[in-house]
């Protein structure tokens, strides 16, 4: 069975937000390797942080390109993650960073979100009927 086009579209929306994280980890390592970081060691670290969140974030968008329910809650915390760091880059007058973060995270919870993705994301569980509580079984 096919994913809905929500969960593609927000598999989609996590795989950019997994390449802003490559492109930032690559200007990292540029300035680490040119001696621009504040201390050389950090801005080591940095970068194989950044790299490796990356490759967690290009996992977890083939987990939603797959409509497989572990990949829901990471996507969702991915999403929140990237509104702060955006409202972060846009405080610090990033512009060029930080509309488009902002521009991902909410596109990312829209997707995720919507009606569509929910179903394929939680298995489609019905839920019952709100009434009455009947007699104990």
């Amino acid at each position: 069975m096919q994913s809905p086009p929500t969960v593609r579209a927000a598999a989609a929306v996590q795989a950019a937000e997994a390449a802003v994280v490559c492109a930032a980890s690559a200007l990292s390592a540029a300035d680490a390797a040119a001696g621009l970081s504040y201390q050389t060691g950090s801005g080591i670290a940095l970068t194989l942080i950044g790299f490796g969140t990356a490759a967690l974030l290009g996992l977890v968008a083939a987990g939603l390109a797959r409509a497989r329910r572990w990949s829901r809650t990471p996507a969702l915390l991915t999403q929140l993650f990237t509104g702060i760091v955006g409202i972060y880059l846009v405080e610090g007058h990033q512009y060029a960073w930080g509309v488009p973060v902002l521009v991902l995270a909410a596109g990312g919870f829209i997707t995720l979100l919507v009606p569509p993705s929910l179903r394929a994301l939680t298995g489609g569980r019905p839920v019952p009927p709100a009434g009455p509580p009947g007699p104990a079984a």
